[in-house]
């Protein structure tokens, strides 16, 4: 976890002054604070002779890196939009897989000084930055067995409803009015795991990275993520990196 602290602490640094974005070959931003981030994380995981594949490092050909059997999957800037945007919901994710499975996952919030960590075999955590090292100081995260009243969708900030049209009127139809929490980046895992909300759609593109970490915690707390048009978990370490559309269901919701 000190990768994440370190990573998130230089982050609002820089969060703090005068910055500029540029663009990558996709036509995504990439800042200062993203490659900055991406340093110092590698800088603490080379030391575990593990494999990293992160967004901001050069990508192995998937030959190269079909037969990993463990790896570090990293988004060292998770919402960099929302960093340009400065509206404080951005993140770092750092999850390890184990035979292209996420087993454990780090979100934290640099803003809020927050981290969400866990996965199965540890319990699922939260901590401030400054007892990321002090496990007495750790607050367990229990799954909620209550939905939301009304229930609960946590979705990024340019969801638009008409986005999974078919999905949101099967929700709407099942448990009635809904509510509407918009959030940025990887933050909507805490509003999961939390019970804050009990389901996340996300109808856009998105990458590994962007989500393994979530996956490892919300799996954690007997929740899922499973595909659009499958209903099967996400796969990942896959010849393209992207993944397909997706919900996200806290253990709350599957038991309805």
């Amino acid at each position: 976890m000190r990768a994440a602290v370190e990573a998130s602490e230089a982050i609002l640094k820089i969060y703090q002054e005068d910055f500029v974005a540029i663009q990558k070959d996709d036509g995504s931003p990439v800042t200062i604070a993203d490659i900055t981030s991406s340093k110092i994380i590698e800088k603490h995981l080379v030391k575990t002779n593990i494999a990293i594949l992160g967004e901001e490092q050069e990508h192995p050909d998937y030959e190269e890196r079909k037969d990993w059997s463990e790896f570090w999957c990293v988004d060292p800037l998770d919402g960099t939009r929302m960093f340009l945007k400065r509206n404080d919901e951005f993140s770092v994710n750092i999850a390890h897989l184990v035979k292209n499975k996420p087993v454990f996952g780090i979100i934290a919030d640099p803003v809020k000084h927050k981290i969400l960590f866990g996965g199965k075999q540890t319990g699922v955590f939260l901590c401030d930055f400054e007892n990321f090292d002090q496990p007495k100081n750790w607050k367990k995260v229990q799954a909620s067995s209550q939905l939301n009243n009304p229930v609960a969708v946590t979705c990024s900030r340019s969801y638009t409803h008409g986005s999974g049209f078919n999905y949101m009127q099967q929700l709407e139809s099942q448990f009635g009015e809904l509510h509407y929490i918009h959030r940025g980046s990887s933050l909507k895992f805490f509003d999961l795991a939390e019970g804050i909300a009990d389901v996340y759609p996300r109808f856009a593109p998105t990458m590994e990275w962007d989500i393994a970490s979530g996956q490892a915690i919300l799996e954690a707390l007997g929740g899922v993520i499973v595909t659009v048009n499958e209903n099967k978990p996400l796969k990942y370490n896959k010849e393209s990196l992207y993944n397909p559309m997706f919900i996200a269901k806290t253990k709350a919701i599957l038991k309805r």
